[in-house]
């Protein structure tokens, strides 16, 4: 009977709490403590500790290692102290394979060594967000952790080239790696790291400011299992760079290189003939048939050119970003207004700060009948009576955009500004 329920409420996706299981189990359970270890081993970490308060018995059991296999404290509790993480990895041991402390400010490299030491079967590790830690802690996390795959250490600002040479000395397993905003490590971190983890699939390098092409050649050449690349923000990254990846990473489903103004359509041409599996971010061209989302926020040398090949070779586009993208006109928005993905998946499109956008583009998109919102914050050339034009065709549409006053043109020989007056006193 008591199984019975617990399946019913499993098939149906309810919650068990500790509170509705002892009303169940408080009868039965106390005689099969091994069935009960069982139970709790499927428990996360808010209910394991409620059910250690229910009586002495479910406390020995609750708290027993082998139930504390994954841990994620980010919904428990972030202001945790460097000896909380250090007495979980007493108890929990070799049984923990994920542990999660994002957010948890107080934890410092002391902790995480304690932490090491103690867990050596550690899989998948998220210090995203720890501002505390240093390389030491990647050091200890090299000399103890073997089997690591998984790490974030996105915001750990004080990271250098130093934390990335010891994960490719200890960790060579390590598949997935976030250090966005370490904005310490260069082309000679990368370097160390991707000749010693050839079985990379996800690298993620948002606000790594100081990397510049030479660092992508070596991802080009060491990472041929890559799947995900973030390099948003990566201002010095060209073409040079990424025609690198392209032909090195014949796996690429995402890549990300919002921010990144020095590319331009050339870029496009390469993805597509070397990376037919990209799905996400920035294309496609003649292969990525499948492509949902493109995003080329200020990306400021795009054309209409893309927009062109877009049209054409991405049936399925539903979401696309063309925000400071200063250089698109309506004539590729027509293009794309007439392709095969407006009529039916084409769900949202961002112009904002496209000062070549007219109302002849919002004409061009009123057959998108699945189009669902638009970004026109300062398109100057967008007028009210364009909006409600397009209103009249696409009545649920949700609009975005106000009118700013145009900026005066900048005097002669004076340097190229923004249209909107308030993002340059921004």
């Amino acid at each position: 009977m008591v199984w019975d329920e617990l399946d019913r409420r499993d098939k149906e996706k309810q919650p068990t709490s500790a509170q509705h299981m002892w009303e169940l189990l408080k009868d039965w359970v106390l005689n099969h403590p091994c069935l009960c270890s069982r139970i709790f081993s499927f428990l996360d970490v808010v209910t394991l500790c409620r059910c250690a308060q229910v009586s002495r018995s479910w406390n020995v059991l609750a708290l027993d290692g082998s139930n504390w296999q994954r841990i994620d404290l980010f919904d428990f509790q972030r202001d945790i102290e460097g000896r909380v993480v250090e007495n979980i990895s007493k108890r929990c041991g070799g049984f923990l394979r994920k542990l999660s402390l994002r957010g948890c400010l107080g934890v410092g490299d002391s902790a995480l060594r304690t932490f090491s030491q103690n867990c050596r079967n550690i899989e998948l590790l998220s210090l995203n967000g720890c501002t505390k830690i240093t390389d030491s802690t990647c050091n200890s996390l090299s000399k103890f952790c073997p089997k690591l795959k998984h790490l974030d250490l996105a915001s750990c600002t004080s990271i250098t080239n130093l934390s990335l040479k010891a994960l490719s000395e200890g960790c060579p397993l390590l598949e997935q790696l976030n250090i966005s905003w370490c904005d310490q490590v260069t082309k000679d971190g990368i370097q160390a790291l991707v000749r010693c983890c050839p079985g990379l699939k996800g690298l993620f390098l948002k606000g790594c400011t100081q990397l510049e092409d030479e660092a992508l050649k070596h991802i080009g050449a060491h990472c041929p299992e890559l799947v995900t690349l973030n390099l948003q923000t990566c201002s010095q990254i060209t073409d040079e760079g990424l025609i690198t990846i392209c032909r090195g990473c014949h796996h690429l489903q995402s890549l990300c290189v919002s921010g990144c103004a020095n590319i331009t359509d050339a870029i496009l041409h390469a993805l597509g003939l070397n990376c037919p599996r990209l799905r996400l971010v920035l294309p496609l061209l003649l292969n990525c048939h499948e492509l949902e989302k493109m995003d080329l926020e200020e990306c400021v040398q795009i054309t209409d050119g893309t927009l062109i090949q877009l049209s054409i070779h991405c049936p399925r586009l539903q979401v696309l970003s063309l925000s400071h993208c200063e250089l698109i006109t309506d004539d590729g928005i027509r293009h794309l207004g007439s392709g095969p993905c407006a009529h039916d998946r084409l769900e949202v499109i961002e112009l904002d700060n496209c000062p070549l956008i007219t109302d002849a583009s919002l004409e061009h998109l009123k057959t998108c009948h699945s189009l669902d919102r638009i970004e026109l914050y300062d398109c100057q050339q967008i007028t009210r009576a364009g909006i409600k034009r397009l209103r009249t065709h696409l009545p649920n549409i949700k609009v975005h955009a106000y009118f700013a006053p145009v900026t005066p043109p900048p005097s002669v020989g004076g340097s190229r500004q923004r249209f909107c007056r308030c993002c340059i006193l921004l």
